[in-house]
């Protein structure tokens, strides 16, 4: 799907939005070209600031084939299945699929239903990947789902009026650049069926605008265009296609993989949730299990609790969360994707000031027991990491707080009180939520609350650091981003090229001076010896092995005599220096 071409190639209210008049849908929402949104600016679509949760649909010819081809069975992002990456099949082998591509149980409004119950306020669904076979009546390209298949029907209408009626957003994706069938798309045949020359801009003229202008005028008002891997397409085309968009649908948004920065609203990389607040509108993009299109062997779902973790983290971020389910070839989404989202969307439906028009976290990152958002000047916590011992720390409160409220299950005030700037409030000992219970801050007085965005260290969690957080000496903090298998991203902030003076340096905050464990994750090969100091002058040396994959390790205790701001420093003392790759360190305080 979206990995952008080449690949590297391996490295390469309580928000009126739940609650709006029944005069006002979503759709309508949808239309209102000049809204503020959350962000202060002027927004086509109020609905993508506010909503926060949507659900992306990978969903075509590639589902008939499964990951499977002649018998084998290919490991990876579906969608990518013709790819000479993948399966390498040639144009006319993969065009005979059409005959057996017939999604009989495709039920739009089971679909349309299942993205309601989960919370999702908008559809965003392949109308063309890069194999170039569009999911909807094509009179530009014959290559169609209504032309060429035993299904003959045109399943983007019904989606899009299955939508309408249930007052959910509707919006298409749309590969403009790569298409892998047609002539003159990229990656598709340099010629066409008669041999004649064809070229990039043969095919932009010919069947890439012709479709953008099908999907824009011919599905009623749509939210947005979701473009993908521009690659190296001339600007002059990208902007076109952006205008034919503004000016179909003047409601609707352009994906910023448009390219270009062309598009109204940042998409980060794929499977990719950050871990610092970033200004502005983007959204996160991500897969309930780990392939985007349907793949036979797939069954590593994401969990409730794992859906609502990162869905609160972009949020809280800053950011609006999309997720993937991929229909199987007869049309119907896993059942077990399909569970995982109606639970999580339960929560969502007790706690609906955390997600809808809920703004990001004033700590500028997740906190060790989970995250905050924020909501009318109310501070809502998600505590996926219950605390055991009947108190919740809250660090870095530079400003008073006037109530705290336990809201799951029936409302109930908490008692709570300021220890240093650390608010501590006492909880039960046991979670009243299952997935994550919700606590409600009121800032005194109504003013913003003033916080310390410091990493502080939890005193029952611990906490884990990133190197994104770091400050190196002598060396650096970059991205890293890998392929567990073809497509399925991961990313993570490491410190390598270690030298002899090279230092990684974390600035904490602790609140009871002790022992605290320390362990570091990092990859590399041989044995290294690793050394933790503290701006105290305490430190610990030990020799760990290493793996190619990223493993923690324990170091050893490191004693902080004083509660505190304080800095500990990570160094590379022996081993093979050009391996090592350190990705987060650990604190966890000892209890005695």
């Amino acid at each position: 799907m979206k990995i952008r071409f080449f690949l590297c190639v391996l490295f390469a209210f309580h928000l009126n939005i739940y609650m709006l008049p029944a005069q006002q849908s979503m759709n309508e929402m949808w239309g209102q070209s000049q809204v503020k949104g959350k962000n202060g600016t002027t927004r086509r679509a109020a609905l993508f600031d506010e909503a926060n949760y949507a659900m992306f649909i990978h969903w075509g010819l590639f589902s008939q084939l499964a990951n499977e081809w002649k018998g084998k069975t290919y490991y990876g992002i579906g969608e990518w299945l013709m790819n000479e990456n993948m399966a390498k099949i040639p144009v006319q082998e993969y065009k005979k699929v059409v005959k057996d591509f017939n999604p009989e149980d495709f039920d739009a409004y089971a679909i349309a239903r299942l993205a309601k119950d989960a919370g999702m306020k908008y559809i965003v669904i392949t109308s063309k990947h890069h194999d170039g076979f569009a999911m909807y009546d094509s009179k530009v390209c014959d290559f169609n789902v209504v032309k060429q298949t035993p299904f003959g029907r045109d399943p983007m209408k019904e989606l899009s009026r299955a939508c309408k009626e249930l007052g959910l957003g509707f919006g298409f994706y749309y590969s403009h650049n790569q298409d892998w069938s047609c002539p003159g798309g990229n990656g598709g045949p340099a010629k066409d069926a008669a041999g004649n020359p064809k070229t990039f801009d043969d095919y932009f003229r010919e069947k890439c605008l012709p479709q953008v202008e099908e999907i824009t005028k011919n599905y009623g008002d749509i939210a947005l265009v979701w473009f993908d891997t521009p690659g190296g397409m001339p600007e002059k085309y990208a902007q076109q296609l952006v205008e034919t968009v503004h000016r179909n649908q003047p409601g609707a948004l352009v994906s910023g993989r448009v390219g270009y920065n062309l598009g109204d609203y940042q998409t980060l990389g794929d499977m990719e949730v950050p871990l610092e607040n970033i200004k502005g509108l983007w959204e996160s993009i991500d897969v309930t299990n780990d392939s985007w299109g349907y793949a036979w062997y797939d069954e590593n779902w994401k969990s409730p609790r794992q859906v609502l973790t990162s869905l609160v983290a972009t949020v809280a971020r800053g950011g609006t969360f999309m997720l993937n389910v991929g229909p199987d070839r007869s049309g119907v989404v896993p059942v077990p994707a399909q569970q995982s989202l109606r639970a999580s969307g339960k929560w969502i439906a007790r706690y609906p000031q955390v997600i809808y028009g809920a703004g990001a976290s004033p700590w500028k990152h997740a906190l060790p027991w989970g995250d905050v958002t924020t909501h009318g000047g109310e501070l809502y916590l998600s505590v996926f990491n219950w605390p055991a011992q009947g108190k919740l720390y809250v660090p870095g409160l530079l400003s008073e707080v006037s109530g705290v409220s336990l809201l799951s299950g029936r409302q109930k005030k908490l008692r709570f009180r300021k220890e240093g700037n650390w608010l501590v409030i006492d909880v039960p000992f046991l979670s009243p939520d299952p997935l994550a219970s919700v606590i409600k801050l009121i800032p005194k007085n109504k003013t913003p609350l003033q916080v310390d965005p410091a990493q502080a260290v939890d005193p029952e969690e611990g906490i884990a650091l990133s190197a994104k957080f770091a400050a190196v000496q002598n060396g650096a903090v970059r991205k890293s981003q890998w392929m567990e298998k073809f497509g399925e991203w991961k990313t993570a902030y490491v410190v390598n090229n270690w030298k002899d003076n090279t230092a990684a340096t974390w600035e904490i905050s602790i609140k009871d001076p002790g022992y605290y464990a320390v362990n570091l994750k990092y990859a590399g090969s041989g044995r290294m010896v690793w050394r933790v100091g503290n701006s105290e002058g305490t430190f610990i040396q030990n020799q760990q092995g290493a793996d190619h994959i990223y493993t923690s390790h324990p170091i050893g205790w490191l004693k902080f005599k004083q509660a505190g701001k304080h800095r500990v420093t990570v160094q590379l003392v022996e081993g093979e220096r050009e391996t090592a790759s350190l990705t987060e360190l650990q604190l966890k305080p000892v209890a005695f």
